[in-house]
């Protein structure tokens, strides 16, 4: 046994002294001592109050990147650097622009670097980043409702007519679910893949996107089949609202950004898109408990697990997330997509058998999913 583990710690001692030999040692800085510095930046906030633009701004690179001068709409301007995080390697730093903008206009700014790289950055609609206070709040809190909640609960009240329903129309209701949840799972994943393309390159955002996705999915299927059996009844139908509630924090993250960007027309006409989106998906929630009688408070629970992080989503939009967060939380919400689906489609293996999969019913009912969602879709 002794031998066994000795045998098993060598490959992690080795590694551990090769990693300490290139920090410590560092000998590669002195082949690249010559080199011109590597610089990159990306601009992952913007928040703008009256007479005063302030900039995050993530640096990666061989050297610490120094912001040397600003410009604003061509005219070079005062400013002032706050590192949030030093270092060469994703440091972050605070950038505070004194300057006159005028709401609904346009601005282009410019940031010079000590050795001369430029990072462009367009404001195309300026306006006042909300101060979330007490009223605000609670009306993005009622937006947030009426775009989540509200509409699952609407669909979930089908659920008294399942229950005389018969079997093949049950089959077709799960297959119809399973359409539902692929349409909201590549709409994720595209959401996710544009998010994590425009992170700095160091953080890799759409490999941790990718990873986020795979990492959920396989914890949910874990926890799922914890009891020994896959789940059927209300925690299935508990599942799949986990699973669209973090699909809804991405579109309260988009309501919040066109708020955030002064759009209140843009907002407006999202919300109603997604509240009609979102009752299809209350129906979807319901197909599975459609044999069971759950009680009032379940079903509230299940709403408010749909519908709820559309509130967190809309509130978090206003305040311009970081994309690296924001391809984060889309992996997260692809991956919970990803377990519903496996898991609803073994539902139907189980009760049409497994060569019903290309069945009329279930074929009709993949089909008028993904066109129900594409059709609501179009409203956005």
């Amino acid at each position: 046994m002794g031998s066994r583990h000795f045998w098993l710690s060598v490959p992690l001692v080795v590694t551990v002294a090769i990693v300490a030999l290139l920090l410590i040692w560092r000998p590669l800085d002195r082949l690249s001592a010559e080199a011109p510095p590597v610089e990159e930046a990306a601009i992952e906030r913007v928040n703008l109050t009256p007479g005063l633009i302030s900039l995050d701004v993530r640096t990666d690179g061989s050297e610490p990147v120094v912001i040397a001068q600003v410009q604003v709409d061509t005219a070079y301007r005062l400013f002032a650097a706050a590192p949030l995080l030093g270092g060469a390697r994703l440091g972050l730093t605070r950038i505070d622009i004194p300057y006159p903008w005028i709401e609904g206009e346009a601005h282009h700014i410019a940031l010079l670097t000590s050795t001369g790289a430029i990072i462009d950055h367009s404001i195309e609609v300026a306006t006042a980043t909300p101060v979330l206070s007490g009223p605000s709040l609670g009306l993005l809190v009622a937006v947030g409702l009426l775009l989540g909640a509200v509409p699952v609960a609407t669909g979930l009240l089908a659920w008294p007519a399942m229950r005389s329903l018969s079997r093949p129309t049950m089959n077709f209701l799960l297959a119809l679910t399973v359409g539902l949840l692929v349409f909201l799972l590549i709409d994720t994943i595209g959401e996710g893949l544009e998010a994590g393309a425009e992170t700095i390159g160091r953080l890799r955002g759409t490999a941790l996107f990718w990873v986020m996705l795979a990492v959920t999915t396989l914890v949910l299927l874990a926890l799922g089949r914890a009891r020994g059996a896959a789940p059927e009844g209300l925690r299935l139908a508990a599942f799949i609202a986990l699973g669209i509630g973090l699909h809804n924090l991405g579109e309260g993250l988009a309501v919040g950004a066109a708020l955030a960007t002064g759009s209140a027309a843009l907002a407006t006409f999202l919300v109603i898109g997604f509240t009609i989106h979102n009752v299809t998906e209350g129906i979807g929630i319901a197909v599975p408990i459609a044999d069971e009688r759950p009680k009032f408070m379940q079903f509230a629970g299940l709403a408010a697990l749909a519908g709820f992080p559309a509130i967190v989503g809309t509130i978090a939009g206003t305040q311009a997330v970081s994309p690296l967060w924001i391809a984060v939380c889309f992996g997260v919400g692809a991956g919970a997509i990803l377990q519903v689906i496996i898991e609803v489609g073994a539902l139907i293996a189980r009760r049409a058998g497994p060569g019903q999969w290309l069945s009329p019913p279930v074929a009709a009912g993949v089909s008028a999913g993904l066109g129900v969602m594409y059709a609501t879709a179009l409203l956005v």
